[in-house]
């Protein structure tokens, strides 16, 4: 690891931070082994690094829900790049409207909005199930069962409806209008 002597520092003395999180990322893409985990001493040594800093990069990317982390021992930790399942044979909706749903806009990071996401998810499968539905039959028959972290399903529905306009096969309500639509997820 440098010394530091050639790195930059801000107004306050203070060294810079030059090394964006996304350079820890970096660091698991170029494993031989993608499904290997690391650890902090492994994205030190790649990005020459303190510990501290290594941790720090960590910690970005697990709040931002690009890396899962878990305690292996009294005194270790190790990172992973999350994989996602693939299609549920089960389920026949579209694969665009998966990647729609997990690509959506939505509060919160991590577990939380992992949450969301499946609210969303739970409010897309009711409309394909429910052609015609209100703003009424979503807060009744959905938020209940996935209230992803909304004390209140006012709350709920404001940051649900945005992204679920935005699906494939969702006809919002036209102005003043009522009626959400699903035209289908083709």
């Amino acid at each position: 690891m440098s010394d530091g002597g050639d790195r930059p520092r801000n107004d306050d003395g203070q060294y810079a931070d030059h090394i964006p999180p996304e350079a820890a990322l970096d660091v698991f893409d170029a494993r031989d082994d993608l499904a290997r985990p690391l650890t902090a001493s492994d994205v030190m040594e790649a990005l020459d690094c303190s510990r501290r800093t290594a941790h720090n990069k960590l910690s970005t990317l697990v709040d931002r829900g690009t890396l899962r982390t878990r305690k292996v021992g009294a005194r270790s930790r190790v990172w992973w790049v999350p994989m996602e399942r693939g299609p549920d044979p089960d389920d026949d909706r579209p694969l665009a409207v998966d990647n729609a749903i997990r690509d959506a806009t939505l509060p919160g990071s991590g577990p939380t909005l992992d949450a969301r996401r499946e609210a969303l998810s739970a409010a897309y499968d009711y409309l394909a199930a429910h052609p015609e539905a209100k703003k009424a039959d979503f807060l009744r028959d959905v938020y209940h069962d996935n209230p992803a972290g909304y004390e209140s399903a006012e709350a709920w529905w404001n940051a649900i409806q945005p992204a679920l306009k935005d699906l494939p096969g969702v006809d919002p309500p036209a102005e003043r209008g009522h009626l959400w639509h699903f035209l289908g997820g083709d």
